[in-house]
């Protein structure tokens, strides 16, 4: 694959930015999203913009791509004004984008998406070749037959990624590209990067993960509340000189303690379960144990039935065998478990996801617009997904003063950047909905909390709260389970880790055990050899502490 570019006559055409902002401003109601902005970009560079949530890097991406239009400023393409009104004209410029939030059409396949962003000179039979041909090249695993709501959400980047990356694009926009890939996977992708800005093609690239800006860009403009606060080599940077650059500090450091687990809260016992549709993963023999007072995490490659696992223990998928999904619940559970489910075990695999949540269980679901909110809603009626304490049982009747105490206590927990309760949920920066999410959880004191992807595209600081959260939840007593691709966020928060393969459940292993070549050995399914040891290593060291 090769990256068009404009052919150049001059010595001056030749070294023209590919991109010039100019005093960018876009103003919404109650906030300033971008003030005053400008930046250069040049051919063939690997550009970083770096803030932290609502920092107004996405918006910023978003006038370059033409989704949205500034109210003041300028935007020079090549060396020449170029008033971009919409993605269409974007994209006969040259420039594509990888939007953090999914543009897909989840009822077409991953090809007939795809089309519909290339030229029409293009058959559907010679698009779904392009994309198994650049699949193949980049490691970007997919079927172009599959349609998308079959996919995972790791699987519908690799889809956003291959579309931007057959349109051979001047100006490549990547936002949060990597916040659900794995480790092998960021590496390909890194080379694929580094192919495209050799060849002149110059990239956009917004991450929080500062080890990937610090590896991969030459270059870095700086956002904090909205305006340009510093430009930078990141080559030339640390991680703690760049998170004070981004948020004015550096993160906290977690205090992680170690503590002996309590009682069994979630027992799976040789789940299989086949796949709901053609395009999912069989569940094999799964066999998970998560106790209070610990987090347990489950990595794995997107796609390899942790989707399939998950709907099994929220009650989305309520087709597990009896016996196969069992949940104790403490006499000393929140005051919101009725008294009657107490100091019981339940066969839940049958069970509703708002019985679960009678129970105890909350869930935090990847998919952060549609599953986990309501995108119209505002915050505070979100709440009522999976809170209820504000409707009255005699009545019915919505308690609103109540609900909008609740959203407002969560905004301030955990420092989500909203105009207020009322904001609709569409409007939070994605990062900021992931804080809201996960408090709205963690904030009903739940006995079991199953998580997947909790920082996912939220800035350093952001994470490191949430991860803290998770923590402070665990020592109150509270079972965890987290499903992560972030394996960094997995070694920092696990007591005890798993992974996930074709279907199947690793043992699990102690974190103190678990290295990265491990655990990637394991994703592919190879822990048959190394399990035993493992094994008889965890159960060594249970009984030695049951002794203590």
């Amino acid at each position: 694959m090769t990256a068009s570019t404009t052919p150049v006559t001059s010595t001056t055409a030749a070294t023209a930015p590919r991109l010039s902002l100019r005093g960018i401003t876009k103003r919404y109601p109650g906030v300033v999203a971008n003030s005053g902005v400008s930046m250069t970009v040049m051919p063939g560079e690997i550009h970083a913009v770096l803030g932290e949530n609502g920092a107004g890097k996405s918006t910023l991406m978003k006038v370059i791509y033409g989704a949205v239009k500034p109210d003041e400023g300028e935007v020079l393409f090549n060396g020449q004004p170029s008033p971009i009104r919409n993605p269409q004209e974007a994209r006969a410029l040259g420039i594509s984008m990888v939007f953090q939030h999914f543009s897909l059409f989840e009822v077409l396949t991953v090809a007939e998406n795809v089309w519909l962003g290339l030229a029409k000179t293009l058959t559907l039979s010679e698009v779904t070749a392009q994309i198994r041909e650049t699949a193949t090249a980049y490691g970007l695993d997919i079927d172009p037959d599959r349609p998308v709501h079959t996919l995972s959400v790791g699987e519908m980047q690799r889809v956003e990624i291959i579309r931007a990356l057959l349109t051979h694009p001047q100006l490549l926009i990547l936002d949060e590209p990597t916040s659900v890939l794995t480790p092998q996977a960021v590496e390909k992708l890194f080379v694929v990067l580094k192919k495209l800005a050799a060849q002149g093609c110059s990239i956009l690239y917004i991450s929080h993960k500062l080890h990937e800006i610090r590896e991969l860009c030459t270059a870095c403009t700086v956002l904090r509340g909205g305006k340009v606060t510093g430009v930078c080599n990141p080559q030339e940077e640390s991680n703690a000189s760049l998170s004070r650059l981004m948020i004015g500090a550096e993160p906290p450091a977690l205090d992680v303690r170690p503590q002996a687990a309590g009682e069994t809260v979630l027992t799976v016992h040789d789940l299989s379960l086949k796949r709901a549709d053609p395009f999912g993963t069989d569940l094999l023999h799964i066999d998970l144990k998560v106790c209070a007072g610990e987090v347990v995490g489950i990595a794995g490659v997107s796609g390899n039935g942790q989707g399939e696992l998950l709907r099994a223990l929220s009650g989305e998928d309520p087709r597990a065998p009896s016996g196969a999904v069992l949940m104790a619940v403490s006499t000393h559970a929140h005051a919101l478990v009725p008294t009657s489910l107490r100091g019981k075990v339940h066969d839940m695999g049958h069970l509703s996801p708002a019985h679960r949540r009678k129970m105890g269980l909350h869930f935090v679901p990847e998919e952060r617009l549609g599953r986990g909110a309501v995108p119209l809603l505002g915050l505070a009626h979100n709440l009522l997904l999976t809170r209820r304490e504000a409707v009255s049982s005699g009545t019915g009747w919505l308690n609103l003063g109540k609900l909008r105490t609740q959203a407002e206590g969560i905004i301030s927990r955990f420092k989500v950047k909203a105009s207020g309760p009322d904001a609709a949920a569409k409007s939070l920066s994605g990062g900021n909905l992931q804080k809201f999410i996960v408090g709205r959880e963690i904030e009903a004191k739940p006995a079991l909390l199953i998580i997947s992807q909790p920082t996912w595209g939220v800035d350093v600081g952001a994470a490191a709260q949430i991860r803290g959260e998770i923590l402070k939840l665990r020592d109150e007593g509270c079972a965890v389970l987290v499903v992560s691709e972030e394996l960094d966020e997995l070694f920092e928060i696990s007591d005890r880790l798993h992974v996930m393969a074709k279907g199947k459940l690793s043992p699990s292993l102690n974190r103190a055990e678990a290295t990265v070549t491990r655990i990637g050995e394991w994703m592919s399914g190879l822990w048959d050899g190394d399990a035993a040891a493992a094994t008889s290593s965890t159960a060594a060291q249970e009984v030695a502490h049951a002794q203590a």
